[in-house]
């Protein structure tokens, strides 16, 4: 999951920095101070944005992907101590508590 949030907050961010790099030609001339006068604010923002984006994606698939995981990891605890569930033959009971 988190490989996955990973993934679409650089896929976002890759996609913004292109967007912005092609309509923001008129700063050409302006290309030597803003990548070596200004860098560290500009690396440290897209940091700052990826980051975010990384949490929000890692809690938007928190939601919609672990929705009633709780309910459902009990009710098969409850299943499994009273034997309905049938066990792999390799593992006891015994050894689960």
């Amino acid at each position: 999951m988190i490989a996955n949030a990973l993934f679409a907050a650089a896929v976002i961010c890759l996609a913004t920095v292109f967007v912005i790099a092609g309509r923001a030609d008129f700063l050409v001339p302006y290309r030597a101070l803003l990548l070596y006068g200004r860098w560290k604010p500009v690396l440290f923002s897209l940091a700052i944005v990826f980051s975010n984006l990384t949490a929000f994606f890692f809690y938007a698939a928190r939601i919609v992907f672990l929705k009633d995981t709780g309910r459902k990891l009990a009710h098969f605890d409850r299943d499994l101590n009273t034997g309905r569930t049938p066990m792999p033959s390799h593992l006891h009971r015994e050894e689960l508590n």
